[in-house]
């Protein structure tokens, strides 16, 4: 079974302190940094394709501090308290920008692009032409390819100690998409303990853009144990069942019933061994959930995560939801 948790399309991620789940707030010497950095920038300085890699920090006044790297604009640390105030990296990864190199199928904390998640047969129609992408995940294609956007040196247009402006252009037909397609990453870290993300893309002819951040987290620290304790709450009342390649058979399905409903909260690893089909399909939690969402543009909450040190993690985008037929 899979043991971490990955963000997929939110907007805003907010990091409270304290040992109340419903509470907000900050435990932490308000105004005094510390020093939680623990990569060493010469792990991260290399040059890929004629460019150099580097590490970039960022830092709220709470003490958070946030890591990332250039190459792939990848998340690489996000140091946050405990209950008690004691800071842990909670984002998975590497301590070797090499490691990310030499495995073009991992994710850690990239944004994946052109188009997040699985495209069937790695093809797709648009208008009266059929794209060929290449198959890196069984016969699809997945997150862009092997030379998507989490294997890219991207610019930093600005920065400063809360904020980091990266953009890309992909050239018309880059790893088999149309247009060319300029995208801009914003990363903050805010003094309200928020990791906000925000995202845009323009293109000059028709293309499919789906842009995503793939971080992944165990809040109770990067390498302390898996993530089946941690307490989750999906804002979700239905999800769309995959085949055996993971593609959505195109339902739309309730949860109510299923190990897939967190709606009211509950330990991941609760269902996760239950004797479900979806379950077995995907070896675990692997799954869109159609998020309860009214609206175009407003924030609201997707989904929140605890686990018992006390670190709570809350998941907001102001994405619409695609409406659909009960």
């Amino acid at each position: 079974m899979k043991n971490y948790l990955v963000l997929i399309g939110a907007v805003l991620l907010l990091f409270p302190s304290n040992n109340k789940a419903h509470t907000m707030g900050v435990h932490n010497n308000l105004g005094i940094f510390s020093n939680h950095i623990k990569m060493e920038d010469s792990n991260f300085q290399k040059s890929f394709a004629n460019e150099d890699i580097r590490i970039f920090r960022l830092k709220n006044k709470n003490g958070l501090e946030m890591e990332i790297t250039n190459f792939g604009a990848r998340v690489i640390s996000l140091y946050v308290p405990d209950k008690d105030g004691e800071f842990t990296d909670i984002v998975l990864g590497h301590d070797e920008v090499t490691e990310y190199i030499n495995k073009p199928n991992t994710f850690f904390g990239a944004p994946v692009g052109r188009f997040a998640n699985r495209i069937a047969n790695a093809k797709f129609t648009l208008g009266d032409k059929t794209f060929h992408l290449e198959a890196n995940n069984d016969p699809n294609n997945i997150h862009g390819g092997p030379d998507g956007f989490h294997k890219v040196i991207w610019a930093v247009e600005e920065e400063d100690n809360q904020h980091i402006t990266f953009s890309y252009f992909s050239k018309d037909g880059q790893s088999g998409f149309p247009g060319n397609l300029t995208v801009k990453m914003i990363y903050s870290l805010t003094d309200e303990n928020e990791f906000r993300i925000d995202y845009t893309a323009e293109t000059d002819k028709p293309t499919v853009v789906n842009l995503s951040h793939h971080s992944y987290f165990n809040l109770n620290g990067a390498g302390n144990g898996d993530i089946l304790n941690h307490t989750l709450y999906i804002n979700a009342d239905h999800y769309t069942p995959v085949n055996e390649w993971l593609i959505p058979t195109g339902e739309i399905l309730p949860v109510k019933g299923t190990p897939l409903d967190f709606t009211t909260p509950h330990h991941i690893g609760d269902r996760i061994d239950k004797d479900y089909e979806q379950l077995q399909i995907a070896e675990g939690y692997d799954h869109n959930w159609v998020l309860n969402k009214e609206g175009q543009g407003k924030i609201s909450l997707a989904a929140e995560v605890w686990a018992h040190i006390g670190r709570k993690m809350e998941v907001f985008t102001c994405q619409p939801r695609k409406p659909f037929n009960n």
